[in-house]
């Protein structure tokens, strides 16, 4: 039988299956597509009788992430929301995955019924992730911080690593949620913590990035070849995920496909690292932490946007691009304008 897609609406969310068989997700970009897609196909299999509801800023990605799972999974029960708060009462589990803005989320404790688990994957401000835990605790539910590290090429595999904040109730009956769409699931603290966590690390990765573009452009420039560089490094101190996985040379990984062999597409976009290097400046500089690195890497995103606005949607080794770009103009690159 080939089920039917509907709208929710009000009246609709009446004749739903009951919220404890329900699972909402709410942000279809790269990531929280193939998040989605491994939850429900999971959980499909574990119980044909559960619903599932989808809801993004975009409702032609909604219908098309509809269209495709239930092409594959033809007896699933699936439905779209119009809005944040109809998927909130469809279900007793909420998955949030969103590029930056906690707008959702501040939605949330307003109409949450009690009960409610809620899992958010989007990569924001400490505070304010804990001020909304507080908010949706106060009405009778349950939520953590669950932000991911892997990409989308861990989303789609299914082997993200989840860095979880919250209560050890919430994270351990969050956990059997979250193992469908991941490898590792780290519990790190309190409410906050695991954004701490991703913070710190993109922290890392942001500047690890350009180092690796600087590297790669000053090995081709010196004659050697990128494949060639990209090996010797690999299997070298200088080794990091930016020069194995997300090297930012074409054909530097033969065995490899990584967002530059795309031109930059389907990756983590430039803009989104800019949004996370400046969530890190922000929570260093009220804990009085120096991190100079950081801040310059946040200054370089922030210029190479500015000058190339085609690259913000571009995944972040782009970097390699812009730095290329300025050496071949002969003007090298200067960072003498402010972060946003």
């Amino acid at each position: 039988m080939k089920p039917s897609l509907r709208w929710l609406n009000s009246t609709t969310i009446g004749r739903l299956s009951p919220r404890s068989k329900s699972t909402s997700f709410i942000g279809l970009g790269r990531m929280g597509h193939e998040m989605a897609y491994n939850l429900f196909s999971k959980q499909f299999a574990q119980a044909t009788d559960r619903q599932f509801v989808v809801c993004d800023a975009a409702p032609g990605s909604a219908q098309n992430f509809c269209d495709n799972f239930v092409k594959q999974y033809p007896g699933a029960k699936i439905d779209i929301a119009t809005t944040p708060e109809e998927a909130t009462l469809a279900s007793e589990t909420i998955i949030t995955m969103l590029p930056s803005s906690p707008q959702v989320l501040t939605k949330l404790p307003a109409d949450l019924a009690s009960s409610t688990l809620c899992v958010d994957s989007t990569t924001l401000d400490v505070d304010v992730a804990r001020t909304v835990t507080s908010l949706v605790q106060e009405a009778g539910s349950q939520m953590v911080d669950a932000p991911v590290s892997g990409g989308v090429t861990g989303a789609k595999a299914a082997t993200l690593a989840f860095l979880v904040g919250g209560t050890d109730d919430a994270f351990k009956k969050a956990h059997p949620v979250l193992s469908h769409m991941g490898q590792r699931i780290i519990h790190c603290g309190p409410s906050g913590a695991g954004l701490a966590a991703k913070i710190c690390n993109n922290l890392i990765l942001g500047v690890q990035q350009i180092v690796v573009g600087e590297a790669m452009l000053l090995g081709t420039k010196l004659g050697l070849d990128p494949a060639i560089l990209s090996s010797v490094v690999s299997s070298s101190t200088g080794n990091c995920w930016s020069i194995s996985v997300n090297n930012p040379v074409p054909h530097a990984l033969p065995e490899k496909s990584p967002p530059c062999e795309r031109e930059y597409e389907g990756g983590f976009a430039t803009a989104l690292m800019l949004k996370d290097m400046g969530l890190a400046s922000n929570v260093a500089a009220l804990a009085g932490c120096p991190i100079p690195l950081g801040e310059a890497a946040e200054t370089l995103y922030a210029l190479m946007i500015k000058e190339q606005p085609e690259l913000a949607r571009k995944d972040f080794s782009s970097v390699y691009q812009f730095l290329k770009r300025g050496m071949e103009e002969g003007n090298g690159v200067k960072l003498g304008v402010e972060s946003p």
